[in-house]
């Protein structure tokens, strides 16, 4: 069963950086395409980044040149690497194993993090 857990949530100002992990459960990144998505309340889900099996990655366009995803095989984890943000990137982020761009469906997700950026 694939399990995911999401950290490196936090406060951050406008203009600053984080970094989001997602550790997996053993062979789940050379299985299933990996991503994030964010959702805020009240709000649909938005699709943020994936990296597929085969390492080809796509993002949304608002976060193109700030946003980074990447994986560690060894370590079984995900990145998400967040510069420049901007209040309107407040969200919950959720690490999704399977994850479609265009449909947003998924095979499962972790508990998300929340990313709160202030003005």
């Amino acid at each position: 069963q694939v399990q995911l857990v999401e950290s490196g949530g936090g406060l951050v100002q406008a203009g600053g950086s984080l970094r989001l992990s997602c550790a997996a459960s053993e062979h789940t990144l050379s299985t299933y395409s990996m991503g994030w998505f964010r959702q805020t309340p009240g709000q649909e889900r938005e699709f943020v980044a994936t990296f597929t099996v085969t390492g080809i990655t796509f993002y949304r366009d608002s976060v193109k040149g700030r946003f980074t995803i990447s994986r560690d095989h060894a370590k079984n984890t995900v990145y998400l690497r967040m510069n420049s943000l901007k209040p309107e990137d407040t969200a919950v982020y959720y690490c999704a194993a399977g994850l479609r761009p265009y449909t947003l469906t998924y095979t499962t997700c972790g508990q998300g993090t929340q990313v709160t950026v202030s003005s």
